[in-house]
């Protein structure tokens, strides 16, 4: 492991490797949002897929894999080094856009995704977990706003570019040779222009604490029941993933159901990820405020945003909408990350923030399924009215359960270790 004594922290100390990060992360959310607008109305147009729940499933294969492999991507970012587990996510994501092109059936479409689930958690786990690097402790809300804005206006992006591609041309194949360039170019920059940041992470605490090198077992019981505020947060982090499902299953297909033309669509859904943008804000204000209260706020906005949208009608007022429902994630998506991030010991923090994002990413999975149940069973509008009560409870949970964990002025302390919790075991057990 190099020497870290000479090494010092900091975004503006690292702006180049931490510039690369961003554009790596918006690729990321390009290659994401390049299915958001166009893959729904593919199986349903093309492929002649009647059933929600059967195109649900694509996003089922999607977000229970990314899950998975979020929990076991923070584990090898610390046994490993982040930039192999990078490199290794942009490999995987080079046959996506070539199954979308040729897929005969929706099936192989719901098979390629779990590809995409694969790239989207190893890429974006590495993404965060180096800027954090990268940032030290005292913009790591800014760090995190910043990673989570870019990508999700690559999101935003790639549904509108993809929504447009396919207006002026056809649902396929050409909107996927635009992926295609944008996936070629991430691996790329991955292999040549990006450095190892893992020994950063080295100036940050006293590995004598007894909250250093706890062993995986460990990480994973405290980062999901062990400690009720990172509970608060997993627990909030898997429901409002169903916005996000929602934007992708749902609102596609209910808003072509209302006659809207797949460019407009392409836009609404896209106003919606656009929003994101405002987590560069978002997360530098929670590193003045603390991280509960712009979560808290996020979880309801964001409940009243897709709540609202069944109660309109027209092309202006579903983007409004989209908008509020936007701005209530970017207040919440990255300060639920940033939890996990401060109430962990650097020794394993990539570990910790790996399981809370397999529970926040299983949401995609879980929510995909009763999303799609919804749609097939009772009405599309009834997807909507789910989403939103769930986001209301979850908030609620939030509000009763999650305290401050920011480092200055926060009020949450780790539990005290288990009496068979041996000293500074390695996270590799």
């Amino acid at each position: 492991m190099s020497e870290t004594s000479d090494l010092t922290q900091g975004i503006r100390e690292h702006l180049g490797q931490f510039s690369l990060h961003v554009l790596l992360v918006f690729a990321t959310g390009l290659t994401i949002g390049s299915e958001r607008t166009v893959v729904p109305v593919l199986g349903e147009d093309v492929l002649g897929v009647e059933s929600f729940l059967v195109i649900g499933s694509f996003v089922v294969s999607f977000g229970f894999v990314k899950a998975l492999l979020n929990l076991y991507a923070g584990k090898w970012g610390e046994e490993y080094g982040r930039k192999p587990v990078l490199v290794l996510g942009w490999l995987t994501a080079l046959p996506i856009p070539v199954i979308l092109i040729f897929a005969p059936n929706w099936w192989w479409i719901t098979a390629g995704n779990i590809l995409l689930g694969v790239n989207q958690a190893l890429t974006w786990s590495m993404a965060i977990n180096a800027k954090i690097d990268l940032a030290g402790p005292d913009q790591r809300g800014l760090a995190v706003g910043i990673d989570e804005a870019f990508g999700y206006t690559g999101v935003a992006a790639g549904a509108w570019i993809t929504g447009v591609i396919a207006g002026r041309t056809s649902l396929r194949p050409e909107p996927f040779y635009f992926l295609a360039a944008v996936v070629v170019l991430a691996f790329l920059i991955s292999i040549f222009l990006i450095k190892e940041t893992v020994q950063l992470a080295q100036l940050e605490g006293d590995d004598d604490h007894h909250d250093a090198n706890l062993p995986f077992n460990e990480v994973l019981k405290r980062a999901t029941y062990g400690d009720r505020t990172l509970f608060a947060a997993a627990q909030a982090g898997h429901i409002e993933n169903f916005v996000d499902t929602l934007f992708w299953i749902a609102v596609p297909l209910y808003l072509t159901s209302q006659g809207l033309a797949i460019e407009a669509v392409g836009v609404v859904v896209g106003v919606h990820s656009a929003m994101y943008f405002l987590q560069i804000g978002t997360g530098g204000l929670a590193d003045r405020i603390g991280r509960r209260p712009p979560v808290i706020a996020g979880m309801f906005l964001a409940g009243v945003g897709v709540l609202g949208m069944v109660f309109v009608e027209g092309y202006l007022l579903w983007a409004v909408l989209a908008a509020v429902s936007g701005l209530g994630m970017a207040l919440l998506y990255p300060n639920l990350m940033t939890v996990p991030s401060d109430a962990a010991h650097p020794t394993w923090r990539s570990a910790g923030m790996g399981v809370y994002r397999m529970w926040r990413d299983a949401g995609y999975g879980v929510g995909a399924i009763l999303i799609g149940l919804a749609m097939e069973f009772i009405s599309a509008e009834a997807a909507f009215y789910m989403t939103s009560i769930l986001m209301f409870i979850s908030g609620a949970i939030v509000f009763l359960w999650m305290e401050e964990t920011h480092p200055e002025f926060g009020t949450h302390e780790p539990p005290a270790p288990a009496p068979d919790t041996p000293a500074h075991a390695t996270t590799d057990d």
